[in-house]
């Protein structure tokens, strides 16, 4: 028989998993943002704290980060319009300019620039 019950402080995995746990992203308004021009998207991104890492790419806006973002960071570009490309581990935006993939790189094709060093 015990006699001593040592209290968990260990949540089960429904505990941990909160509902407010991610951001909730408006996905209407991320389909309009997807729509939205470059110039339009350059905008928004100067009020972020990671407007200094955007590429423009042709028409196309990509966001490089060295690590990992935190989920915060992620919910915010989702809903900017920007979608993960894993084989080129940037974070795209189309900015209203559909692409198919035909495995070339587009800065060599269209050119680019980072705004930030422009401005």
């Amino acid at each position: 028989m015990k006699t001593n019950q040592i209290k968990s402080e260990l949540k089960s995995r429904p505990e941990q998993v909160t509902k407010n746990q991610l951001p909730r992203i408006d996905f209407p308004l991320r389909q309009s943002n997807r729509r939205l021009h470059t110039e339009r998207v350059i905008a928004l991104l100067r009020k972020e704290k990671f407007f200094a890492l955007a590429e423009v790419v042709g028409k196309w806006i990509w966001i490089r980060f060295e690590d990992k973002q935190p989920v915060e960071v992620t919910s915010v570009l989702a809903q900017l319009g920007f979608h993960w490309n894993n084989r080129r581990q940037v974070w795209q935006h189309p900015c209203g300019t559909p692409a198919k993939g035909d495995g070339f790189d587009p800065r060599r094709k269209y050119g680019s620039y980072f705004p930030a060093k422009a401005a």
